[in-house]
């Protein structure tokens, strides 16, 4: 393979050495008496004028005593918490190229300090509606932008979360049934061994019975085991397009249709929507309700499982079940609509979570919808660039039809390379570490040997991308020539090797800082 870029320079693999800080956590470093900031005293004029606050607080809601806060000061703080993000790994620091199937793209510093702007860090849901006019208006018109991109007659921005919006679009399906007096006999959601798993869990906890397709020899769910299984007792489909595979289902109108025609609905699962924006909707392939994650596509940081924002949409006939409240505008003024009898109800607190929506609505302003369009043609692009490459590379495979283009993230395998020296995807994943990036080495269901999974999305460059094969080459050849070289991978790293033996040990599980001492030394610490 030729590794030269577009200057015909090799594409290099740079050095890498990452800071490493013997640092406590910040309660280790608590001094008695050190302050970050000293308050004044209350002047005696506004003590008169105000009184005593604590007396306002409900006895019962009263501390016994302060919390215990670190006491540190303020250089200090800063140190630490700079410190600490020198020990760590990021899009903002490395070629990020995916959590296996969940979108990782650039969140542009500017949106960042949208979110962060006093009058929008400090509204509070609870406010009077009069006294939020500006984020209702931001929300009330990116659902507009939902509207447009989808198809869908309305949304609901309030789930937290991918997986909080699947549940709620099953809640739906449910409501629309039971509203039918039909629950009963439609008990069976339909999904797809490629899609999202918790497709099939908010399905499960919805209440429904769970039937899985799995692919044929084209790589796509199959329509004839579709066929086979639906029936009177079908509630739904729930499916993910592209799935985790990375292939787009070109029959899937066709799956939609054949569920309608059984009387059941269809749930699109578009949380990484990212090779699709202005090429394909929910709304014409049939779907009937669908959702994206604002914390992928839509450019607003993933949060490792929050904070997120899952935006759920649905046609004219089911929007009467979404959460409430629902942002409505009379042509002067929005306010929160609580007045819907046959929604689901809330699905969470309040309305949303405020600031995700800001950075995707900044987001898609910025782009246009041609640039929306953009964005899912570069994405596809360097999708492909990326497979094309690595299918070069020594021992690395593109399973389920591996010549089809990807539209996203695909899974690839390690398979052959692991029979051949006894490198795994998982010493692969640490050895990638020493060169300062990563991959996803797993991914449920396992139905792929030595799993890894990329995507590049558009934010990468070719540079960036041609970075990541020749690292990846090199460390091919490092296993076929000398596995030993993974036996203490990582080497520079803060952090060489993780005991994950807690993990499975509710025991040593400790979330706090107090839990922690007092599994240690058996007392709270006071």
């Amino acid at each position: 393979m030729n590794g030269k870029n577009r200057l015909g320079r090799e594409a290099r693999t740079r050095r890498f050495r990452q800071a490493r800080w013997d640092e406590p956590i910040i309660y280790e470093l608590s001094q008695p008496g050190a302050r970050g900031i000293l308050m004044p005293e209350v002047e005696e004029g506004i003590r008169r004028k105000v009184g005593d606050p604590v007396s306002l607080i409900p006895r019962a809601m009263r501390r016994k005593r302060p919390p215990k806060l670190p006491e540190i000061a303020q250089p200090q703080v800063l140190r630490h918490f700079l410190r600490l993000s020198q020990e760590t790994l990021g899009t903002d620091l490395s070629i990020d190229l995916g959590l296996g199937g969940c979108t990782m793209k650039y969140n542009p510093i500017v949106h960042e300090q949208l979110a962060r702007l006093p009058k929008m860090a400090e509204v509070h849901p609870l406010q009077p509606e009069d006294t939020v006019q500006g984020i209702l208006e931001i929300m009330y018109e990116f659902e507009q932008f939902l509207k447009a991109i989808s198809g869908m007659h309305r949304f609901s921005l309030q789930p937290a979360a991918g997986s909080a919006a699947i549940h709620a679009n099953m809640l739906i399906i449910r409501a629309f049934h039971e509203a039918r007096g039909e629950m009963e006999q439609r008990n069976e959601i339909i999904t797809t061994v490629f899609s999202h798993p918790s497709n099939a869990a908010s399905a499960k906890t919805a209440g429904f019975k769970v039937i899985t397709l799995y692919p044929n020899e084209d790589g796509h769910p199959d329509l004839d085991a579709l066929k086979a299984v639906i029936s009177k007792r079908t509630a739904g489909l729930v499916v993910t397009n592209p799935d985790d595979s990375g292939l787009f289902n070109p029959l899937i109108a066709e799956f939609v249709r054949a569920v309608h025609e059984v009387g059941g609905l269809c749930c699109y699962d578009q949380a990484n929507a990212n090779g699709i924006l202005g090429v394909t909707r929910a709304r014409e392939a049939g779907f009937d309700l669908c959702h994206f994650n604002l914390h992928k596509t839509f450019s607003s940081p993933h949060g490792s499982g929050g904070p997120g924002a899952g935006a759920m949409g649905v046609t004219r006939e089911l929007a009467e079940y979404l959460p409430v409240p629902l942002i409505e505008f009379d042509g002067h003024s929005y306010r929160l609509d609580y007045a819907r009898p046959k929604s689901i109800g809330k699905v969470r607190a309040f309305y949303g979570v405020a600031p995700v929506v800001l950075r995707a609505y900044a987001w898609v302003l910025s782009h246009g919808a041609e640039g929306l369009r953009e964005v899912a043609l570069v994405s596809v692009l360097n999708n492909n660039y990326l497979l094309g490459k690595l299918r070069e590379v020594k021992g690395f495979s593109v399973p389920f039809t591996s010549d089809k283009h990807r539209l996203d993230a695909a899974r690839c395998s390690w398979k052959q390379l692991t029979s051949d020296t006894g490198v795994t995807s998982e010493d692969i994943q640490r050895r990638l570490a020493d060169f300062g990036i990563h991959y996803w080495a797993s991914f449920l269901p396992l139905v792929v040997p030595q799993p890894c999974t990329v995507e590049p999305t558009e934010t990468c460059s070719r540079a960036e991308l041609d970075e990541y094969v020749a690292i990846l080459r090199r460390i091919s050849d490092e296993a076929y020539a000398d596995p030993e070289v993974f036996r203490g991978a990582p080497t520079t790293t803060p952090i060489h090797r993780v005991d994950v033996s807690a993990l499975n040990d509710p025991s040593r599980w400790a979330v706090t800082w107090r839990a922690f001492l007092r599994k240690r030394h058996g007392e709270i610490p006071r």
